[in-house]
């Protein structure tokens, strides 16, 4: 199946549908995650993000994988059009909970191109280089074509870099 554009937001970026699955066992672990990492616990390279929910307004947290390079960090909708992205795209803002330290942060959605240059620079190479990574990403997430066919996966997974905002 194909990845369909919408419409181009006021923001200027192109929204993108995919047809990206989220595994089964992803419902199951959030919420045991969650509560893990907010109780301080720390879990590899994620991060709890909250996020107000577009339609109540109400804070929406989730955990994501937050990619960190040369100071700059990055989340992906490994699962493509899922709530958070959905949030954080509507809202362009939120939190970043790492332990007990909280962040405001500033979303910015990279255009598809933008996201294929990060899949294939940054997010390839490291996979590439651990074999449990590679594992990880093709078979626990389903998402091998991050690594096999960057510009295909960045027309389905959005890729946000995060910038800190002032409080």
């Amino acid at each position: 199946m194909a990845a369909q554009l919408k419409p181009v937001g006021t923001d200027g970026h192109a929204s993108r549908r995919g047809s990206t699955r989220v595994p089964f066992i992803v419902p199951i672990l959030n919420p045991l995650v969650r509560r893990l990492m907010g109780a301080g616990i720390p879990f590899g390279p994620n991060a709890l993000l909250t996020v107000s929910g577009r339609k109540t307004g109400r804070p929406r947290t989730t955990p994501v994988a937050v990619v960190e390079l040369d100071g700059r960090r990055w989340v992906i909708g490994t699962f493509g059009e899922v709530n958070w992205v959905r949030n954080l795209r509507a809202a362009g803002a939120g939190t970043i909970t790492l332990g007990r330290r909280q962040e405001r942060v500033r979303g910015v959605e990279l255009t598809p191109d933008e996201a294929a240059a990060f899949f294939r620079e940054v997010v390839g190479q490291y996979v590439r280089r651990l074999a449990l990574a590679r594992w990880l990403v093709r078979s626990l997430l389903g998402a091998g074509e991050i690594i096999d066919d960057p510009v295909h996966a960045a027309r389905s997974r959005p890729v946000f870099e995060l910038t800190r905002q002032p409080t």
